[in-house]
């Protein structure tokens, strides 16, 4: 059977307890504990802390992904790396909605 997430994993990896993860993510000990036995989600804002925290794709933290962070480090500054994680929690049609926005204010530009 497949874990849940791997936030227990990336936790123990960094050396840091339940607690001390808590008080990084403003949550309870509690809510880290159900985020690690999947008995609960992480909201989008705390997957992307714990993105930041661990240097790992929310998509890897979540185990929907072998590959850590597909994202070169140096290669995108925070902004683009914010806005690449935004767009990969999207579903299709939320993708599709956020590249015509895009392209419309790149046309507006011209």
């Amino acid at each position: 059977m497949r874990k849940a997430n791997r936030i227990r994993e990336l936790r123990l990896e960094k050396g840091i307890t339940q607690v001390r993860l808590s008080m990084e993510l403003g949550v309870t000990q509690e809510t880290i504990s159900a985020y690690e036995v999947g008995k609960h989600l992480p909201s989008l804002t705390t997957l992307m802390k714990l993105s930041e925290l661990f240097n790992a794709s929310m998509d890897y933290i979540m185990n929907r992904s072998d590959v850590r962070n597909p994202i070169k480090e140096g290669t995108l500054n925070s902004d683009e790396i914010r806005i690449i994680t935004y767009y990969r929690t999207f579903d299709k049609t939320q993708q599709l909605r956020s590249l015509a926005y895009i392209q419309g204010l790149s046309d507006s530009h011209k």
